[in-house]
């Protein structure tokens, strides 16, 4: 029987086969290919804040790229928050709701960030404001340092290293993602 750590949920000290690994890694994986999506809308938008792209990315294509980034992370942050850290934070400590550190409160960062993005965006084009590049990179980089640390966080919180410490390979295979 594997011994305990301080948290009571948790397993130390499981030997798997690479196999095993393999698939205890599933969640992490697939979580990395949706993180690295992420990334490369991020890195679209953040470039076509330089002055130099003006020529090669209109306003309204920056605003579109901006509003498809924001729609993207918080439709994947829904369903994260209503099917997959539930079931996680039953034993995980960094997933519960109540938890001060981790997934949940880097979503709630990243999105006070989005959500002046957004309202950005929807002020260039009611006309209220003129689109200024750095005022969208100012913004990014109001929450780009927690989104980058999310996406690598949230891989590594998924990775076979730190799941069997709370499930067994047959109980992450079974999770719904």
């Amino acid at each position: 029987m594997p011994t305990k750590s301080d948290d009571p949920t948790a397993q130390t000290d499981v030997k798997l086969s690479d196999a095993d690994k393999k698939a205890s890694n599933r969640m992490a994986d697939m979580m990395e290919l949706y993180h690295n999506s992420f990334r490369a809308e991020w890195n679209e938008l953040y470039s076509a804040c330089s002055p130099d792209h003006s020529r090669k990315v209109s306003a309204s294509q920056l605003i579109r790229l901006g509003q498809g980034l924001i729609s993207h992370l918080t439709m994947h942050h829904n369903i994260e928050e209503a099917h997959i850290f539930p079931i996680l934070g039953q034993r995980m400590p960094a997933f519960r709701s109540d938890a001060l550190t981790g997934p949940l409160q880097q979503h709630r960062e990243i999105h006070a960030g989005m959500d002046k993005l957004g309202e950005y965006f929807n002020a260039c084009k009611s006309g209220e404001r003129s689109l200024r590049r750095e005022e969208v990179k100012e913004i990014c980089d109001s929450f780009g340092t927690v989104l980058w640390a999310h996406l690598d966080d949230e891989v590594e919180q998924l990775g076979w290293e730190n799941m069997t410490k709370y499930w067994t390979k047959q109980e992450i295979l079974r999770m719904p993602m």
